[in-house]
This record gives structure tokens, sequence and C-alpha cells, in this order.
């Protein structure tokens, strides 16, 4: 070698993964760092430096070890670059050919022992076949640790390497999960809190302001877990994508959830999969979690829209209301009206062109709805205590009538959708038989064939729906008992909480007012309750007196004028400029009010402001 190269790197590149040391001593760092000294002592080679990577997959290229390498490499330092064998360079065939070709460019000599490669000697004609048998093993390697996962599914063990948050490995027996008596509370009180009605960024700021060790820091203290060996300089700063994660994931009610995650063999990392790909084994261990607090804070979380935008606190009603007669979610709105008094619309009726999905607001007031879950559970928990025995045959007797409605029609529709799935099947091969003997032209056949596949994916999600239903109502048999042991539960209650509303009630429907737009016109509302649905205490109404008939008599005469009177200036046309003289000046005073109330939010920290204004401003104001 001449002067000039005696003063560039001679590179010794080592690399060992999980996977290499297995195969033991001959795949060492130390091992491989001896063989390439002795190689370089023995061709003469000088200026030695060692890149080495320890524990990295050869699928990966951004190994800190093989880029410091390939920058010296492209800087010109480096003369000679030796390996022991081209597995030790990559295990990504078309990688490993793009590296080789600036490792050429750059003039450098490359030398892999083992597989006999010396660029100084000329090219290799299977130095490509050799690196895609490389990663030919990588692959392989891949498929027998999947089917090792595999079997340990299949014999009802977790995958994970570690239990999730809340549970430890029993001493006894690694595969068998035991609960933590220190992080179990914590997973507790995050389903209470959301049961409260809080959203995951207020349970995360709660948390925070409480120093609770976040779950990486906490598995980090006992050894476990992905974050042994990094870094955490907040151990408090709780994010809202944990709290989803704790809040959705069935492992807390005594589940083992495999497959959560899933990545290619060349993937960095691993990337969550759909909830209806996991694999759930049930009643593996202890549950932290009941099912039916599981289950209500699903519901809620399902249909939940945060006021405003996802920062403000949740009325104790959201994701319970719903409009009679589309079935759409109704949403909160606070101060619509210019004053702090929380009313509930209909989604879709705002959807444009207004009025197009959904025909009327069903507009309530929130207050109105409270008070009467309240009554409504106030006489159900007097019935009980008065005559437990009829209480519960009535109950009974309620499950048993709108199970036997509900359920006929669904195992009916579910008989009708199954039969209809076979003739598409049949129809969808006879079109292709006419097609395949020229009795049917392609154009016609596309057309048919794209209609029977979009048929048949809306059956088959209908299918899956309705056995849902079905196999949930074959549960329900202790339903009964359930809610009476709910009201058992609440018997001296005073105040109806935002966790009782949420245990109680399943859902409201909202009936547009009989009379639409007059305030005093009366509205139907239905409650359906957990575990039992529809329920109502017998009672017998009252007959009103002859004064009250009366009293109700002169307040309708009196509503018939007045609108027989707005029918007059509708039609002479002095409403519409009676409507649209005084609607701006409305508007005007209805939009000061508003504001002057997102003042006060802003203040409180509440209100974060719209993405239109300063980005700087809205960080100080939710601050």
């Amino acid at each position: 070698m001449g002067k000039k190269n005696q003063q560039l790197i001679t590179a010794l590149y080592e690399r060992l993964s999980h996977d290499d040391n297995l195969q033991g001593e001959s795949n060492s760092i130390s091992n491989q760092k001896r063989v390439l000294e002795d190689f370089a002592r023995q061709q003469g080679f000088t200026n030695v430096r060692h890149y080495t990577d320890d524990g990295i997959s050869g699928t990966r290229f951004d190994r800190p070890g093989f880029q410091a390498m390939m920058e010296d490499i492209q800087d010109g330092k480096v003369a000679v670059a030796c390996l022991k064998d081209m597995s030790r360079f990559g295990r990504d065939y078309l990688q490993v050919g793009t590296y080789m070709e600036v490792i050429r460019k750059a003039g450098v000599r490359l030398i892999a022992l083992n597989d006999n490669v010396d660029t100084l000697k000329g090219e290799d004609e299977f130095t490509p076949f050799r690196n895609i048998m490389n990663e030919w093993y990588a692959r392989d390697t891949s498929k027998k640790i999947r089917s090792a996962f595999q079997a340990r599914n299949m014999a009802g063990k977790p995958t994970a390497s570690s239990p999730s948050y809340g549970y430890l490995k029993s001493p006894d027996n690694k595969d068998q999960w035991i609960i933590d008596p220190v992080a179990a509370p914590i997973v507790k009180r995050i389903f209470q809190l959301s049961m409260e009605g809080k959203g995951p960024y207020q349970i995360a700021k709660i948390l925070s302001a409480d120093k609770v060790e976040i779950p990486a820091y906490h598995q980090q203290k006992l050894g476990i877990g992905l974050w042994q060996s990094r870094e955490i300089k907040n151990p408090y700063n709780w994010g809202s994508s944990t709290i989803v994660h704790i809040l959705e994931n069935p492992v807390y009610l005594g589940h083992t959830c495999n497959f959560k995650t899933r990545k290619h063999f060349k993937d960095k990392k691993s990337h969550y999969v759909d909830q209806d790909e996991w694999t759930i084994i049930e009643n593996t261990h202890e549950a932290i979690i009941d099912q039916d607090t599981f289950d209500n804070v699903q519901r809620l979380r399902s249909s939940i829209r945060r006021y405003p935008d996802g920062w403000g606190e949740t009325h104790p009603l959201s994701g319970l209301m719903f409009c009679a007669d589309c079935g759409s979610v109704m949403y909160i709105h606070r101060i619509n009206n210019g004053k702090r008094i929380p009313t509930f619309d209909c989604a879709a009726y705002h959807k444009t062109p207004v009025g197009s999905v959904c025909p009327s607001a069903h507009r309530i007031h929130a207050s109105v709805v409270l008070t009467l879950v309240k009554e409504t559970l106030r006489e159900i928990v007097k019935f009980s205590s008065e005559d437990e025995a009829e209480f519960k045959r009535l109950v009974e007797e309620s499950i048993a009538a709108q199970q036997d409605n509900s359920i006929k029609e669904k195992k009916a529709r579910l008989t009708a959708c199954l039969k209809r799935q076979e003739e598409l099947e049949v129809l969808i091969c006879k079109i292709y038989e006419d097609n395949a003997l020229g009795k049917l032209p392609d154009k016609r056949y596309q057309m048919l064939d794209a209609q029977y596949a979009g048929e048949q994916d809306t059956l088959e999600k209908e299918i899956r729906e309705l056995k849902e239903a079905v196999a949930k109502s074959e549960k329900q048999e202790h339903s009964a008992s359930k809610f009476i042991a709910l009201v058992k539960k609440y018997q001296d209650f005073e105040e109806l909480t935002t966790p009782m509303l949420i245990e109680f009630v399943d859902k409201i429907l909202v009936h547009e007012r009989e009379v639409k737009g007059r305030i005093d016109s009366p509205q139907t509302i239905e409650i359906y309750f957990n575990f039992i649905g529809k329920f109502s205490v017998p009672h017998d109404e009252a007959e009103p007196t002859p004064e009250e008939i009366e009293l109700e008599q002169r307040k309708e005469q009196i509503r018939q004028k007045r609108h027989e009177e707005y029918l007059r200036r509708k039609s002479t046309g002095w409403q519409a400029t009676y409507y649209w003289k005084n609607k701006r000046a409305l508007k005007e005073k209805r939009d000061a009010a508003k504001e002057k109330i997102r003042a006060e939010d802003r203040e409180n920290g509440i209100y974060y402001l719209p993405k239109q204004k300063d980005s700087d401003e809205a960080k100080e104001a939710v601050q």
C-alpha cells in the first residue's frame, strides 16, 4: 500500500443480533473482532478502526456503527472495509446492493472473509444471490418466531414479553399474571374517572398533577417492559394515548389479549391492528375491572363529543341522548342561546343542508332530562323497597316482553340475510359461467359483479351485527338480578351523580314536541335502562280537577289565538319582514352574550380558541 493509503482507515465492521447470538461464540462480537484483526495484521493493513453494532438486526440499516462507517467512507477517510461475511453487512439484499454501490463509487475495497468477497479481485457474480440468501435467512427466522408465538397463543399463554400495566408475572409461573398492588388501583381510578365523565386528556392531567408514575417508569423500576435501558425525563407526564390504551384494553377483564400489534420482519416498529383482529382468551387471570364498568366506559367513549374542542367538562348526559326519529346521537350546546343553559340537539339535523337528514332538531333542555331521570329512579327505588317481590316480577316480565319482540325480529332478519347471502353466491357463480361461455358481455358482467359484491359486503356487516345482538340477548339471563342489585346499591341516594347515571341508563330517546316550535308543547322522552331496557313503575294517575281542566282550556285558547295571528302575518308577508328586520339585531345580541361567556371560560382555562386565532395566544389560554 502507498503512503496515502497508509493514512486512511482500515474499517473493521462487526454486527451481532439476538438471533445470531443463539448460534454460539462463532458469531460473537469478540470473535469477529479477533478474526478481523488477525486478517488485517496478515495483510499489513494499518490504522485499524472498529465499527460495531451489538444486538441490532441486519434487516435494519439505521445502525449507529454501520452509519458511522458509511459516513467515513463517503468522506473519503476509508481505504478498506472488512467484515466476517456479507450477512454482517445486512440481510436486505436491495439495501445491501445500494450500499455496495456507494462503497464502489467511493473507491473503497470491500472484503468479506468467509464469503470470498474482495472487490480488488473483481466483482463476484454470486454475491447478489448470497445477499438474497441472507435475507431469506432473516425471513425464515421471522417465520419461526411467529410460529413460536402462535404455539403460545394456542396454549392460552400471553405472547407479550412483559405483562400489561396493572399486572406482574407470577413468581411461580411466568406465564401466569397476578395483580400489581401498586398499579392496579391506578387502573381502577382511570376507569372511575372515565365513568365520572372525564376524557383521556383530563384524566392524564389529573394523574400528572397527582405525581402518579407513568406505566413506562413504573415498569422500569420493576425491571420489566421496553423502557429498561432508556432515559425517562418526566416520570409523571401522562399522555392521552396511554389513557386510551388502558380504557380499551380487555386484559383488565381477566382476558389474555394476543397479537394486538404486527410488523414485517424488516420493520423497526410494531404497528397496532384493529381490535377485531386480536386473539382474546377469556378468564386467564384475575380481573381488575368488572364487565359492566368496562362496557359502560366503551359505550360512553363511542358517542361522546367533548366541548369545546375536547378541553371542556363533559355533560353527564353526553353519549346517552339519541334522536328518536333518525337514531343519531344528540350533542350538547351550552351557550347557543347566549346563556349558560345546556341544550341537546340532534346531530343529523345540522348536517348541510340543514334538515335534509333529520327534519327537526328535537331540542330539549338538559335540566329537564336530568330531572326526569332522577324522579324516575326515585319512583323505582321507592317501589322496590315497598314490594321487592312484585318489583322483581315486573322487571322479569318487562325483560321477557322486550326480548321476545326485538330478538324475534332480529332472528327473522338474520335468517333472511343468510338466505340472501347463499343466493348471491349462486348468482355470482352463474354470471361468471355465463361470462366465461360468452353468454354475458364483459361490461355487463363487471357491473353485475360489482353490484353483487357490494351487496355481499353490506350483508356480511349486518349478519355480524345481528349475530352479536342475538348472542348478547342469550347472555342476559341474569339481567333482572343485576338491575335489582343496582337498585339496592343506590337505595338511599339523594343526588343523581354521573357514575350513577351511567350505571343505570343505557340510552335516552328524545321525540319532537307534539307541536313543533311551541316550548310548552308536550315532548316524549323514553328512558332505556341497562340490563332491562324500558321500564316504568305502575301507578294510578290522578284525574284532573275541573279547575285544572278549565285553566288548561284557557291556555289552549290563548295559544290558538297567537297561532292564528302568526298565520295571518305570514299570509300578508309581514311575518317575513318582521323576522328579517329583527334577525340581525337578535343575532348580534346573542353573539355578544356568547362571546362574553367564552371570555369567562378562557380566563378559567377551559375554552380553546378557534384555529384561525393566533396559535401562541391559544396555547397561552389553555395553559
